[in-house]
């Protein structure tokens, strides 16, 4: 049951990252943020996207209530915070960045498991 669950957080996960890419690459993009902001923001969606096709691979693993929960909180974690400061320019929530990244990496491991 868990493992169908996370193909689906995949893939509301993944639509919403080819979203923000959409916005990133016509409207984000071409605004006056300057290039560390644009960068923050090319960042975490090349992380969003790669992480919602490893959710994809959550069902197939052994463990897939650990391996999905950890890399769904992750994600959510990283790329969140770094979308947060790209559009708003605060970099507040950036301090969780290590702390997802972390998540992210066991997240991986727990796949092999």
């Amino acid at each position: 049951m868990a493992g169908g669950t996370f193909g689906r957080i995949a893939g509301l996960s993944g639509s919403l990252a080819v979203g923000l890419g959409a916005y990133g690459a016509h409207g984000f993009r071409r605004s006056d943020r300057d290039d560390y902001l644009k960068e923050l923001f090319e960042t975490a969606n090349k992380y969003h996207f790669l992480h919602s096709l490893a959710l994809l691979g959550v069902p197939h693993c052994r463990k897939p209530l650990l391996a999905g929960t950890l890399l769904t909180s992750g994600m959510a974690m990283f790329c969140g915070s770094l979308y947060y400061q790209a559009i708003t320019g605060d970099p507040t929530l950036t301090k969780a960045a290590p702390l997802a990244g972390t998540l992210l990496i066991v997240g991986w491991a727990a796949m092999a498991l």
